[in-house]
C-alpha cells in the first residue's frame, strides 16, 4: 500500500487551485489535502463543497508569513491573477511573488519536499517571438502596471531554480496560459468571465484595442491534468514548461463565439488598449508533449458552453469596471 502523501496546496480557493482540489480529493488515494488562502481572492463558497471530507482541511494564512506544516508535496499557486487584482495592491502581489514564494521554498527545503511553482505566460511580456517557447526570455516592462506580476513571477521562477541548484531541491516550474471553465470569479477582470458576463446579461461586450489582439484558451480539466503529470513525473524534467491550448484566435472572434454560444444580443464596443496588454499569446506545447505526453483536448467552444452553464447561476449585475483582455 503506497504511503499517503500531505499536500499543500496554496491559494486553493481560488479558480485554479479549487478545480486542483476536487481533482486530488477524487483520487482513491489517502492523502490529506491542505488548502492554504489567505481570501485576498479566492473564494470560502469554492472549497465549501469540500469540508466535510476527512481529507480535506483548510488553514488561512498569507503565504507572505512564515509557516510550518510537514509535508510531502506543495502545489504553489497563491497569487493574485487578473489586472484589476494584481494592480489594486501591486507592492502585496510583489511580497506574494518573492516572499511567498521564498517561504513555500524554504518549506520545502526543510520536510525534502517535492514544490511545484505555478508560473504564467506572462513572464514571455508582450513577446517578440511567436508562438511563445520555453527558451525565449520575454519582453517585459520592469516599469509598468503589470510588472509586479510579470516581474513577480519571474522572479519566483528565479528562486526556484536557484533552491534547485544550491540546495537540490525538488522543484517543477510550469508556465500557464490564458484558462478558464467553472470557480472562475465573474466579476475577476479576465477577458472569457468579463465577456460571458455581459453577454448573459445583455450589456455591451467591451473589447480594448480594436479586438485583432490574439489568446489561446486552455479548459481548466486540461490544465488540471497538465499540473497534475508535471508533478508526478520523471524528477529529471524540472521545467519549466508551458501549459495552454495552442489553438489562437482574436479577442474580437472570442466575443462573437460567446454572443453566439449565449443566444443573446450584445453589442460590441470599443476602448483603448491598456498599458503592456500582449498583442500576441500562443503556447508552444512541444516540450509538454514529449515529456508530459501531454495536449489539451477540450474544443473551446465546448469549453465555453460548460463555463457558460456554471455562469447562469451566478451572474451578479455587472459593475462596469474597467478590466483588460487578459
Amino acid at each position: 500500500m503506497k504511503k499517503a502523501k500531505k499536500i499543500l496546496v496554496t491559494g486553493g480557493a481560488g479558480f485554479i487551485g479549487t478545480n486542483l482540489i476536487k481533482r486530488l480529493l477524487q483520487t482513491e488515494d489517502e492523502n490529506k489535502i491542505i488548502c492554504l488562502d489567505n481570501f485576498y481572492t479566492g473564494s470560502k463558497d469554492n472549497i465549501s463543497p469540500f469540508t466535510n471530507n476527512p481529507k480535506f482541511q483548510c488553514i488561512e494564512h498569507d503565504i507572505t508569513k512564515e509557516i510550518d506544516l510537514e509535508i510531502d508535496q506543495i502545489y504553489h499557486l497563491a497569487c493574485p491573477a487578473s489586472p484589476p487584482h494584481y494592480q489594486k495592491d501591486p507592492i502585496k502581489t510583489m511580497k506574494t511573488n518573492i516572499l511567498g514564494t521564498l517561504n513555500m521554498l524554504e518549506l520545502a527545503k526543510k520536510y525534502h519536499a517535492k514544490i511545484l511553482i505555478a508560473s504564467t505566460s506572462e513572464v514571455y511580456g508582450n513577446p517578440l517571438v511567436h508562438p511563445q517557447v520555453e527558451t525565449y526570455f520575454g519582453n517585459v516592462n520592469p516599469t509598468g502596471i503589470r510588472a509586479c506580476y510579470d516581474e513577480g513571477k519571474r522572479a519566483a521562477e528565479a528562486l526556484a531554480f536557484d533552491y534547485y541548484r544550491q540546495h537540490q531541491l525538488n522543484i517543477r516550474v510550469i508556465r500557464i496560459f490564458n484558462t478558464y471553465g467553472p470557480y472562475m470569479n465573474p466579476h475577476d477582470g479576465r477577458v472569457v468571465s468579463n465577456f460571458i458576463t455581459q453577454a448573459l446579461m445583455n450589456h455591451p461586450i467591451t473589447i480594448y484595442g480594436d479586438g485583432s489582439q490574439t489568446r489561446s484558451f486552455c479548459y481548466i480539466d486540461d490544465l488540471i491534468e497538465g499540473i497534475t503529470r508535471m508533478m508526478n513525473g520523471e524528477d529529471s524534467f524540472v521545467g519549466p514548461v508551458n501549459l495552454g491550448n495552442p489553438t489562437e484566435f482574436t479577442v474580437k472572434e472570442l466575443a462573437e463565439k460567446i454572443i453566439k454560444l449565449t443566444g443573446n444580443k450584445s453589442k460590441i464596443v470599443y476602448n483603448p488598449l491598456p498599458e503592456d496588454d500582449p498583442i500576441k499569446r500562443k503556447p508552444d506545447i512541444s516540450l509538454a508533449k514529449e515529456k508530459l505526453s501531454w495536449e489539451p483536448k477540450v474544443d473551446v467552444d465546448e469549453g465555453l458552453k460548460w463555463t457558460i452553464d456554471y455562469f447562469k447561476n451566478r451572474v451578479t449585475p455587472f459593475g462596469g469596471r474597467k478590466d483588460e483582455n487578459t
